[in-house]
C-alpha cells in the first residue's frame, strides 16, 4: 500500500498548473501589435483624406477637372484600404500563432494528464483485487491503512477536477483559435475584394487616359462627350445582369423583380442590384465548388442536402461556391446564400427545436444535423413573391427577394447611405465585423455600384 501511494504521488507530480499554457502574448508578441496599430491607425487617416477629397470631387459639377480628382482619389483610397487589409491580416496571424502555441501545450499537457489518470486506474485495479481486511492486514498499522486510502481519493478527484480544467482550458482556446481563423478567412476575401476592385480602377484610371486623349485636355470636348455617352432607356432595357450560379436575365427583367422586392421589404431596387453585383464579381470560380468537397461538412452539408431534396434537386448538380484554401465555400444562387442562413428565409426548421436560429442553444454540431422539415408557413421569401412553395436559392426571382430582405434585416429600410451600407456590411461580414474599417472597401463599392443603378432606373423612369 505504501507503495501504492507512491506512483499515485508521482502521477499527479506530472501535473502542472494549466494556467502556464493559457498565457496572454509575449511582449514581443505584444509590442509587434501595436506597431501594426499604429500604422494601420495612419493608413486609417490617410483613408479618410482620400474619401474627403473624393466626395469634393463627386459633389463638384462634372469638369474634366473634378473627374480626374475623382480618379485619382479613388485609386489612392484602394490602394490604401488594401494595405489596411493587409496589417489586418498579419494581426491576425500573429493571435493564431499565439494560440496555436497554446493549444500545442495544452495538448501535451492533456496527454500527460491522461497518462496519469491511466497510471491511477491502473493502481485503482491492483487496490481492487485485495479486500479490505487483506489491504488492512497488509498494512503496518491502522492509520497507514486509512491514509493509503485518504491519498488515493484525495489524488483521484484532484487528478479528475484537473483533467477537467484542462478540457475546457483547450476546448475554449480552440474555439477561439477558429474565431480567429475565420476572421482571417474573411480578412482574406475582402483582399481578394480590394485586388479585384483596384483592377477595375486601375482600368478606370486607363479610360481617364482615353479621355484626355479624346478631349485634347480642353472642357468643351469633354462636356460634349459625356452628352454624347448618355445612355437611352432602349439601351438600358437591353443590358443583360449577369447573375451568378443562374442564367443571364434581361436588366429590365432583374430590375422587375428587385422593384417587387422594394415594396415588399422597403430595400431600394438599386441597391438590391448593387450587392447582386459585388457579389457575382468576387472571382471567376464562384459557382463552380462542390457540396462534397467546398461546404462545411457539419454547419452546411446535412442542410444542403434536405434543402435540395425537398427542391427535388439533384445536390450533385446544383453550383455552389468553390472554397478558398483559408476556409468553407458552399455559397448558393445569385445571393449567394450558404445553406445554414437560407433556412430561415426559405422556411426550413430543425425539428428537435423547432426554430431555424438554435434559440434552444444545443450542441451546434448536433443542431445542423437535424432532422430538418420544410414548413410553407415559415417560407419568408414565398410569403412575399407569392410564389410555388417551396422557395429557391437558385431562382432570380426567389434569390433577388431574399437579398432585398437580408439587406432590410439588416438595416437597409431606412433608406440613407449610412444605413444602407452598413446594412451592405452586414451583408458581407455579418454584425459583429460590420464596422471594422477594414471592410469598408465592400460597402463602398456596393454603394457604387447602387449609384449607378439608380441612375439607370431614374433614366427608365425619365427622371
Amino acid at each position: 500500500m505504501q507503495r501504492t501511494t507512491a506512483v499515485l504521488f508521482f502521477c499527479i507530480s506530472l501535473l502542472a498548473p494549466s494556467a502556464a499554457f493559457a498565457q496572454n502574448a509575449t511582449q514581443e508578441v505584444a509590442n509587434r501589435q501595436q506597431e501594426l496599430q499604429n500604422q494601420l491607425n495612419a493608413i486609417q487617416s490617410q483613408i479618410a483624406v482620400q474619401q474627403q477629397l473624393l466626395d469634393t470631387a463627386q459633389s463638384q459639377h462634372q469638369t474634366l477637372q473634378t473627374q480626374i480628382d475623382a480618379f485619382n482619389a479613388e485609386i489612392k483610397r484602394t490602394q490604401l484600404q488594401i494595405q489596411a487589409i493587409d496589417i489586418t491580416i498579419a494581426q491576425l496571424s500573429s493571435n493564431i500563432g499565439v494560440h496555436n502555441q497554446t493549444l500545442s501545450a495544452l495538448s501535451s499537457q492533456l496527454a500527460a494528464e491522461k497518462e496519469s489518470l491511466a497510471q491511477i486506474l491502473r493502481q485503482t485495479q491492483v487496490l481492487d483485487s485485495y479486500s479490505a481486511v487483506s489491504v488492512a492486514l497488509g498494512s503496518q498499522d491502522v492509520s497507514g491503512f486509512f491514509s493509503d486510502l485518504d491519498a488515493f481519493a484525495s489524488i483521484k478527484s484532484a487528478l479528475a477536477d484537473s483533467f477537467n480544467q484542462i478540457q475546457q482550458t483547450s476546448s475554449s482556446t480552440e474555439a477561439e483559435k477558429e474565431a480567429l481563423q475565420a476572421r482571417l478567412a474573411e480578412q482574406e476575401q475582402l483582399r481578394t475584394v480590394a485586388q479585384l476592385a483596384k483592377q477595375a480602377v486601375q482600368t478606370q484610371e486607363q479610360e481617364k487616359k482615353q479621355l484626355l486623349a479624346e478631349t485634347k485636355g480642353i472642357e468643351a470636348n469633354y462636356q460634349k462627350l459625356i452628352a454624347s455617352n448618355q445612355r437611352t432607356a432602349a439601351q438600358i432595357r437591353s443590358e443583360i445582369f449577369m447573375l451568378r450560379g443562374s442564367a443571364a436575365i434581361p436588366f429590365g427583367t432583374a430590375l422587375t423583380y428587385a422593384q417587387a422586392a422594394e415594396k415588399a421589404t422597403g430595400t431600394r431596387a438599386a441597391l438590391t442590384l448593387g450587392v447582386l453585383k459585388q457579389e457575382t464579381n468576387l472571382g471567376e470560380n464562384l459557382g463552380t465548388g462542390s457540396w462534397r468537397v467546398d461546404m462545411s461538412p457539419n454547419r452546411d452539408q446535412p442542410v444542403f442536402v434536405y434543402i435540395t431534396q425537398t427542391l427535388g434537386l439533384d445536390p450533385d448538380k446544383m453550383p455552389v461556391s468553390k472554397k478558398p484554401y483559408y476556409g468553407w465555400g458552399g455559397a448558393m444562387g445569385p445571393g449567394q446564400f450558404i445553406p445554414s442562413t437560407w433556412v430561415c428565409y426559405g422556411g426550413f426548421v430543425n425539428m428537435n427545436t423547432g426554430d431555424c436560429t438554435n434559440a434552444a442553444g444545443m450542441n451546434w454540431n448536433q443542431y445542423w444535423k437535424g432532422p430538418w422539415q420544410y414548413v410553407a408557413s415559415q417560407d419568408r421569401v414565398r410569403k412575399l413573391t407569392g410564389g410555388n412553395a417551396p422557395s429557391n436559392p437558385w431562382n432570380a426571382r426567389d434569390a433577388i427577394m431574399a437579398t432585398a430582405m437580408l439587406m432590410a434585416d439588416n438595416g437597409a429600410a431606412a433608406q440613407t447611405p449610412s444605413a444602407e451600407r452598413l446594412a451592405a456590411l452586414r451583408y458581407f461580414a455579418g454584425w459583429t465585423h460590420a464596422n471594422n474599417p477594414a471592410y469598408a472597401f465592400y460597402g463602398d463599392g456596393v454603394m457604387e455600384f447602387a449609384a449607378q443603378f439608380q441612375q439607370d432606373i431614374n433614366q427608365l423612369n425619365g427622371s
